[in-house]
């Protein structure tokens, strides 16, 4: 059974209470609960959420270590500005499919920067709270 990770960077906690016109109300956490009892006996989903970027970095060089077969990663902001977190997703050897819930393309200026995207399987972005769940079937096909 495959065993994925969904890591979620800086002020993902908030998601449900802040920029609601452009994240949504609906809880991150409470949503991705939901996503691991729907997959539940297909595969292991874990999640993690942090604000530090070197928790973030040390979560993907660890993922091997722990028996993922893939990393589901929202970095939120350092999408935009850590080279730190693409060079820890180049070094790893396990694929990692970055998601946005809203379509950065269509934001700010400076949110249309990725420095992850080049060294990531895949990008999805645009498609609300279900972005995690195209990413989750991404790895079961």
């Amino acid at each position: 059974m495959k065993k994925l990770l969904i890591l979620n960077g800086p002020n993902l906690n908030l998601v449900g209470q802040r920029e609601t016109s452009i994240y949504g109300d609906q809880d991150l956490l409470t949503f991705l609960q939901e996503v691991k009892d729907v997959y539940q006996g297909s595969c292991v989903i874990d999640q993690k959420q942090s604000n530090i970027e070197g928790e973030l970095i040390d979560a993907l060089q660890q993922a091997k270590v722990k028996g993922y077969h893939g990393v589901i990663l929202n970095a939120g902001g350092y999408t935009h500005t850590s080279v730190a977190l693409r060079d820890a997703i180049s070094a790893i050897d396990i694929p990692v499919v970055e998601v946005h819930i809203s379509n950065p393309y269509a934001r700010e200026e400076f949110r249309q920067v990725n420095l992850l995207s080049p060294v990531c399987k895949g990008l999805i972005a645009g498609f609300g709270l279900e972005g995690y769940v195209l990413a989750v079937d991404s790895f079961l096909e």
